[in-house]
């Protein structure tokens, strides 16, 4: 409760997701003192959060935290529902000690200890391991302000399903998988017919992830992720799942870059501007870590880190951030690797 005094734990772990959980795992199988706190009310929300038909790119035999293979068919790519209920049934399944309603406020040094606040408790630890990822707030480019008032705008991140949205055409504005995904939902709306739009630049597919393609991906380790996070701050975002001929099959019409507007509607690249009565920015999510007071983000407000050790902050630790030591170590089936090799050098630091 908030105002006793803070409980005494070996190690925090941030974030109740696929990261976190697979950490709290290798923790356990160490025989380690630890402790999850998650914001949210159950595990696995933040998958339940996403839009209705979102499917996951990678196969059920190679979506699997350690100790718990998917209870699907190998072949099946699981969708987002099945994917939450997995992660609750595994925090069940391990009793692993999450502290559900507790979101982050505050992260500091004290002493050579750190001292965590999460809802209303805090508890004082020798290691903290961010597992919450790197996308926290939806970002929306300014020129959003400048269109026309009639137009309904939303973030990916609050997009559900087709029947949400207004009848007339639809823009989706960044041609990554997400707006890919629910550029391809809306146009394959059953109950209203919408011209979709899809602007951005074709940023190329990735092979598709599957028996034979994912073990290798997962080999590449080190070196694969240095040429993906090279290829993610040039601006690629390959897609995964959805290819342009399903797009195209769909009747999506894939548009140039939106680089503005002109009398309220958006501006393309080339000078044209699109009627819409709904945007979607597909624009990504930024880092945000606004409750960590120790110096380990960069100018960008990401967090420093070499596969997951902070430098210059001992007994700080991230797992589940993009491309930390593997192209897969964001997915549910490539954490696990990722959290072992964290929680190897978290206990080897406490002998």
């Amino acid at each position: 409760m908030a105002g006793d005094s803070p409980a005494t734990v070996g190690t925090v772990v941030i974030g109740a997701g696929q990261a976190g959980l697979a950490t709290a795992y290798h923790l356990a199988q160490r025989d380690q003192d630890f402790v999850v706190v998650e914001a949210a009310d159950r595990v696995g929300t933040s998958w339940r959060q996403r839009w209705d038909s979102l499917q996951l790119f990678t196969p059920a035999g190679f979506t699997r935290l350690p100790g718990l293979p998917f209870p699907a068919d190998p072949d099946e790519y699981p969708g987002k529902d099945a994917v939450a209920h997995y992660l609750e049934t595994y925090a069940r399944h391990f009793a692993l000690p999450v502290e559900l309603e507790s979101p982050v406020t505050d992260v500091r040094r004290e002493g050579e200890r750190f001292l965590v606040t999460a809802g209303g408790r805090s508890w004082r630890a020798g290691n903290v391991v961010l597992a919450s990822g790197a996308h926290h707030a939806p970002y929306v480019p300014a020129m959003a302000e400048e269109l026309d008032p009639g137009i309904v705008q939303l973030h990916s991140r609050d997009y559900r399903r087709p029947g949400q949205l207004p009848a007339g055409p639809v823009l989706v504005v960044g041609a990554g998988n997400s707006g890919a995904e629910i550029a391809l939902d809306v146009a394959r709306d059953p109950a209203v017919r919408r011209q979709v739009s899809l602007a951005g630049r074709d940023v190329g597919v990735t092979p598709r992830l599957g028996r034979r393609t994912f073990p290798l991906f997962q080999r590449l380790g080190r070196f694969g992720a240095v040429l993906a996070w090279r290829a993610l701050r040039s601006g690629a975002d390959p897609l995964g799942r959805v290819r342009p001929a399903n797009l195209a099959a769909a009747g999506v019409e894939r548009l140039p870059r939106v680089a503005g507007v002109r009398d309220g509607l958006p501006l393309l690249d080339d000078g044209r501007t699109v009627p819409a009565a709904t945007v979607v920015w597909c624009t990504g999510l930024r880092p945000h870590y606004g409750w960590l007071r120790l110096d380990a983000l960069d100018g960008a407000g990401r967090l420093r880190h070499r596969g997951g050790v902070v430098p210059g902050a001992p007994g700080l630790y991230a797992v589940g951030l993009p491309y930390q030591r593997s192209i897969t170590s964001h997915l549910v089936g490539g954490v696990g690797a990722d959290a072992r090799a964290v929680v190897d050098r978290l206990v080897a630091r406490r002998r």
